[in-house]
């Protein structure tokens, strides 16, 4: 279901979510953004894709000399945006990650992070593009998802948004492997580094992969200085 995060798990109903994960699921959520946050410096300005309610947005502004922040479901823009009330150097925008409204070259550090590349339901080779494209050279576009060997956690995870009502009833014949299916829609997959090879291959970027915590996978873009 390509807009179930704008039509079925906005704002409140997405903050939930992440008031019911577990403990190691926080831990996951910490590790995540504590790696990505390594990758901010004092004045670089930063593009978040799918910034959600805001979740991590306050950190991300303590780091950054600005923040750009956009999600594509109205009700997570509105609630992102009192997330960062009283934050000068934060703008949410509403915006469809696959097609961004921002000229080549223009921020030090693009993040996709919490498995964005396959919540958004967009071609992913077209998320990483556009990720480059508006990357300024030798600037950085982190993508993660899932490590393969936190499936058990994950899965957890999942069932309790599940047995809250914020998902439907996880889809048992189709859910394994990575690979997750609630019976309302809701299907949400991984990347394996194979396919972030593949997806990276014919762009301008140097990658690199690296394991976070046992339970994220990321894919690091170094965006080339063009030739000359």
């Amino acid at each position: 279901m390509e807009d179930y995060y704008a039509e079925r798990l906005a704002a409140e109903k997405l903050r939930r979510c992440y008031e019911i994960a577990p403990p190691r699921i926080q831990q996951y959520l910490r590790a995540e953004l504590d790696f990505a946050l390594e990758f901010i410096h004092a004045g670089d300005s930063v593009l978040d894709l799918g910034c959600g309610y805001g979740r991590t947005l306050p950190e991300l502004a303590a780091r950054a000399d600005s923040v750009t922040a956009i999600d594509n479901a109205p009700a997570s823009v509105a609630l992102a945006r009192k997330t960062v009330e009283g934050l000068a150097n934060v703008e949410v925008r509403e915006m469809d990650a696959g097609a961004l409204q921002f000229v080549n070259d223009t921020f030090s550090v693009v993040l996709c992070l919490q498995n964005g590349i396959s919540a958004f339901h967009r071609d992913p080779a077209t998320l990483l593009r556009e990720a480059l494209r508006v990357c300024r050279p030798n600037g950085t576009a982190l993508f993660s998802t899932y490590a393969k060997r936190f499936w058990p956690q994950r899965l957890e995870w999942f069932e309790l948004q599940a047995q809250a009502g914020l998902l439907g009833e996880i889809d048992r014949e189709r859910t394994g492997n990575g690979f997750i299916a609630c019976k309302d829609g809701f299907t949400a997959t991984t990347f394996t580094p194979d396919q972030f090879h593949s997806l990276a291959a014919s762009l301008p970027t140097v990658l690199t992969l690296t394991e976070v915590d046992g339970s994220s996978l990321f894919c690091t873009l170094r965006k080339s200085i063009p030739a000359g």
